[in-house]
């Protein structure tokens, strides 16, 4: 059975909407940073191709059910985002992974916190489901 995308973000435990503020976080700051340099996106590959299957193969115990898609999609997408996401802010100023410029700092909190803000309330107006 598939499950609506409100009744998935209404089950979402802590763990998961972390994961998701780190999407949006990212995709905050690729959007701003962007390069279409080949050579950004193609490493970033390579990485996520070597350290996705080490991650699967960490995880995957003989004997036992596979991960899901949706674990494997995230070992692999991963370090994608690390890596694409340490060039796209290469000398720019950031520190750790915030930006020095105030207002992208306020656009990227905001998004994950307005996400958050979604997630409470649907977890509110829908107290009977269980993840």
């Amino acid at each position: 059975m598939r499950m609506s995308g409100v009744r998935y973000v209404s089950q979402l435990a802590p763990g998961k909407i972390t994961l998701w503020c780190f999407l949006i976080w990212y995709a905050a700051t690729v959007v701003r940073h962007f390069d279409p340099a080949p050579s950004i996106w193609l490493n970033a590959l390579g990485i996520s191709a070597i350290v996705g299957v080490a991650l699967y193969l960490s995880v995957r115990e003989p004997g036992k059910p596979s991960p899901d898609r949706w674990t494997v999609l995230r070992l692999f997408l991963m370090p994608f985002c690390v890596s694409s996401f340490s060039q796209l802010i290469k000398g720019r100023g950031f520190v750790l992974v915030f930006p020095p410029d105030a207002r992208e700092l306020a656009i990227s909190a905001g998004a994950c916190g307005a996400f958050v803000l979604v997630v409470l309330l649907l977890k509110r107006l829908n107290p009977g489901v269980t993840a």
